[in-house]
């Protein structure tokens, strides 16, 4: 760790944002809106990279109305669902438009504090800052069960995070492990790709209508989005607190796929993977699959590692209330999961935790400032 802070290239930022997807450009437009002085660190090469790796086939869950970013809405028809590209190619333009100050192809590789300030350590470049914004949303690093090495050598193993399309896979059947909605996606994709396609993992609720129908459309989408996800599910509401930890030890509802329509593509649920056996993963019945390939949709571990700060809770999630870190003034969240209600991690929903985050360091950095003159 001694060697990090040898570093070439030293500058002064006020706030340093790590992260350039929808969660970080958000917080880059408030912020630019409030006059106050930042950098948006990005990893990729791209903005809009984290989307374009993602499957070939994954469109939004929420129609193009509700997919825009404050100040600029989506430019497709208001009832559609943009494809994975569209919505990178859209953050990419947000950036431009508003000539947000990004750096791609820097990743961060440590965050620790000296004295009063932050330090971000990205490469050889060093940047002291009073506040430290990690936009970044819950999903960064794919999570697999230990015995999954275990498994036979040629047998395909892929995360979610990893697929693109069947093109990939090995002939034979395919295990899809878990029953969210990437995992319910994949296993309908490859069940209707003509695979025998096996579908293990509790499935923890659908939205009660189909949103891509009618009634979607006029009236069931908007109240959902917009009122349940948005204002009903939220920290400050008992239902939404209920919501709120069943969603981070269970997982998230169905959205597009249903569970009749796992049936109807013909996958065959199966129950859960405990292990693995003669190679094979080894079911809670006591069965041993056959099969060639096995699509992780297991979820992800937060990848925030390189925050070398005392912040972290003894499951590993970061103390913050509502994205603010009170035991570290300057450290703030966008983009968490369920940071304040269920939409924080949909598009629709990070602007407003964006929004308040913007707001929260505006008024530290006059805060301090009305100091720094009261001492002089």
């Amino acid at each position: 760790m001694n060697g990090m802070h040898s570093a070439k290239n030293v500058e002064r930022i006020e706030t340093v944002v790590i992260g350039g997807g929808q969660a970080g450009l958000s917080t880059g437009y408030h912020l630019k809106r409030l006059g106050r002085p930042f950098v948006i660190l990005e990893s990729n090469a791209r903005i809009g990279d984290t989307w374009r790796k993602r499957w070939d086939s994954l469109r939004l869950f929420t129609p193009a109305r509700f997919d825009g970013l404050d100040g600029m809405p989506f430019p497709a028809p208001k009832h559609s669902f943009p494809t994975k590209d569209e919505m990178a190619d859209f953050l990419d333009a947000y950036a431009m438009r508003f000539e947000l100050p990004v750096r791609t192809g820097t990743r961060v590789d440590r965050v620790w504090r000296e004295g009063e300030h932050y330090i971000a350590q990205a490469g050889d470049s060093r940047i002291e800052a009073d506040n430290i914004v990690i936009a970044m949303a819950s999903y960064q690093t794919a999570r697999v069960p230990d015995f999954a090495r275990k498994l036979a050598p040629e047998m395909m193993q892929l995360h979610s995070l990893d697929y693109r399309n069947l093109g990939q896979l090995r002939d034979g059947a395919v295990l899809v492990v878990g029953a969210g909605n990437s995992g319910a996606e994949i296993a309908v994709e490859a069940a209707r790709g003509g695979r025998t396609t096996y579908f293990s993992g509790r499935v923890t609720g659908q939205v009660p209508f189909r949103i891509e129908g009618a009634a979607a459309r006029f009236g069931l989408a908007p109240f959902v989005f917009r009122v349940v996800f948005h204002r009903v599910l939220t920290v400050d509401t008992p239902m939404g607190r209920s919501a709120r930890r069943k969603m981070l030890t269970m997982g998230t509802p169905l959205i597009r796929t249903r569970e009749q329509d796992l049936v109807a593509a013909g996958v065959t649920r199966v129950p859960r993977v405990t292990g693995v056996q003669n190679g094979m993963p080894l079911l809670a019945d006591g069965r041993s699959l056959e099969v060639a390939n096995v699509v992780w949709c297991t979820g992800f571990n937060l990848g925030l590692s390189f925050v070398d700060l005392p912040i972290f809770d003894e499951t590993g999630e970061p103390r913050h209330e509502r994205g603010i870190v009170a035991e570290q003034p300057g450290v703030f969240f966008v983009g968490q999961h369920f940071q304040y209600a269920m939409s924080s991690t949909m598009i629709h929903g990070v602007g407003r935790d964006a929004e308040s985050i913007a707001k929260a360091i505006g008024a530290r950095m006059s805060s301090t400032a009305l100091e720094g003159q009261r001492s002089a």
